[in-house]
């Protein structure tokens, strides 16, 4: 299965202060917000990954807010990248996945 052109599957790495202070379950909510399908979880790192999948500009706009994340994160840094393998499996909501 390919994507419409229109569509992108991008996987994201967010490091700072981004753990215990609610944000994967805030990226959730922007995510469906958004109509974007994908999943969020911890890393043992101590950073937060990401697979957004859905339109470009919808995917472009949860990763402008996942630059600066909730009130109580500091986002340091983040490494935006398509995900390999991942644009074949369509998602169906965003889900919060255990740490991994």
């Amino acid at each position: 299965m390919t994507e419409p052109s229109d569509h992108r599957t991008l996987h994201l790495s967010i490091a700072g202060r981004v753990q215990g202070v609610g944000y994967r379950e805030s990226l959730r909510a922007e995510a469906l917000r958004l109509c974007v399908r994908g999943w969020v979880r911890n890393r043992r790192d101590g950073t937060v990954e990401a697979v957004a999948q859905g339109p470009a500009e919808a995917v472009d706009a949860l990763i402008a807010w996942a630059r600066r994340g909730p009130p109580a994160a500091r986002v340091a840094q983040i490494d935006v990248r398509p995900a390999c393998g991942e644009a074949d499996r369509p998602y169906a909501g965003f889900e919060r996945l255990p740490s991994g």
